[in-house]
């Protein structure tokens, strides 16, 4: 899906920064679908990022790898960006300013890709969405005191925003047309746009 909402606007020749790399799945995937394209991984884990150089074998040749945040990325600017399963680790005001970052570093009209945990916030709906998640980990073969801890883990560990939040937060940070494009239990991904 990131993949597909990128190419809507990111040309042939484009350059991606995928900020959160890990270990380099993602970036296999835009890789393989876009021939063209190059890339700038960041993470700041240099052992998950040895495991993307792996990961991409051939195709690491059009991607270049960086330990870091968001500050110590390069400053573009960039036809487009992912941020995949790695806002949900940051706290409000360490997201706004990775979000902020993010989006000084593309050009107008770049698009940003975003997917993560996002939850309402009242109590009892928010553990109603977090025991759907495991339930559905559960039917997914996760054995069930697994699933349980991930849920604990998650609820107490993760400084989760409601999605009118998250929302808020990317406008607040400058980005506009920002569209919802997957919502799977906890999990939710935006693509938002810088202005033009």
């Amino acid at each position: 899906m990131a993949a597909l909402l990128l190419a809507e606007t990111v040309p042939q020749e484009g350059r991606v920064l995928v900020l959160g790399a890990g270990g380099g799945l993602e970036l296999k995937v835009f890789a393989e679908a876009q021939a063209g394209w190059r890339f700038v991984g960041v993470d700041p884990s240099a052992e998950m990022l040895k495991l993307a150089g792996d990961t991409l074998g051939p195709l690491a040749a059009r991607v270049e790898l960086q330990e870091g945040y968001i500050d110590t990325a390069p400053q573009g600017p960039f036809d487009g960006a992912t941020c995949l399963l790695t806002l949900h680790f940051l706290p409000e005001q360490e997201r706004l300013h990775t979000l902020s970052e993010l989006r000084r570093r593309l050009k107008p009209g770049a698009p940003l890709i975003v997917a993560h945990h996002s939850v309402p916030q009242a109590e009892d709906q928010k553990l109603r969405w977090l025991n759907r998640y495991a339930a559905f980990a559960v039917a997914s073969g996760v054995p069930g005191f697994d699933a349980s801890n991930a849920v604990a883990a998650i609820s107490s560990r993760l400084p989760l925003l409601s999605p009118e939040h998250d929302v808020a937060l990317m406008q607040q940070a400058g980005f506009d047309n920002v569209e919802l494009f997957y919502a799977g239990f906890t999990f939710k991904g935006w693509v938002a746009y810088n202005p033009s």
